[in-house]
């Protein structure tokens, strides 16, 4: 009976320590290194990481076309997490922990020499989405079909205004949920050898 009440509470410690170090796994994700910087709480509460700018690989940028006249209404820059465009080159799929964070920004449009540009105005806000293929948080309405999904305002990287990822996020992705909800046509560094 000894034994058996050993052996129970070393199993307790030992999934204890393995869903600490899956959180950590994604708090480590952002910036590549043992910060305690989270992108990801315990109860799968995303954020945007501070520093991805500096830390993250640019994956790419789509430009929304205008709904009249020349020129963009939005430009969405996109940056992954330390090591996941390596990791997608070689198996094609982001591993989990990985993290995309898109940039929203309103547009200028002005005429050039080159012709007409729009370039980046006002940061409007940020998706940021976190890949899960093993359902860490099934009782989080955010994290579903593989991913923590969350929009951002700009005024405030730490609080989601996404309360269902079915609803505020998953009918855009549907055209590429075939490419597991990521448009990867659009990311270059994806089909670089």
């Amino acid at each position: 009976m000894k034994t058996t009440t050993v052996l129970i509470g070393l199993a307790g410690i030992i999934a204890t320590a393995l869903v600490a170090a899956e959180v950590q796994n994604y708090a480590t994700a952002a910036t590549g290194d043992q910060s305690p910087q989270a992108v990801v709480d315990a109860q799968g509460n995303l954020r945007v990481p501070e520093d991805y700018r500096a830390a993250y690989q640019l994956l790419g940028a789509w430009a929304i076309a205008a709904d009249q006249g020349k020129g963009s209404q939005e430009l969405h820059v996109v940056y992954a997490s330390p090591g996941a465009i390596a990791a997608y080159r070689k198996d094609g799929h982001f591993p989990d922990g990985s993290v995309l964070v898109k940039e929203v920004f309103a547009t200028d449009t002005t005429p050039m020499k080159t012709g007409t540009v729009s370039h980046a105005q006002a940061l409007k806000g940020w998706f940021v989405m976190v890949r899960d293929s093993k359902d860490t948080h099934p009782d989080n309405k955010l994290w579903g079909d593989g991913w923590g999904w969350s929009w951002f305002d700009a005024d405030n990287p730490t609080k989601t205004t996404s309360t269902d990822f079915k609803v505020n996020c998953l009918g855009c992705h549907v055209p590429a949920q075939a490419t597991d909800w990521i448009y990867v046509n659009g990311y270059p560094p994806l089909g670089e050898g």
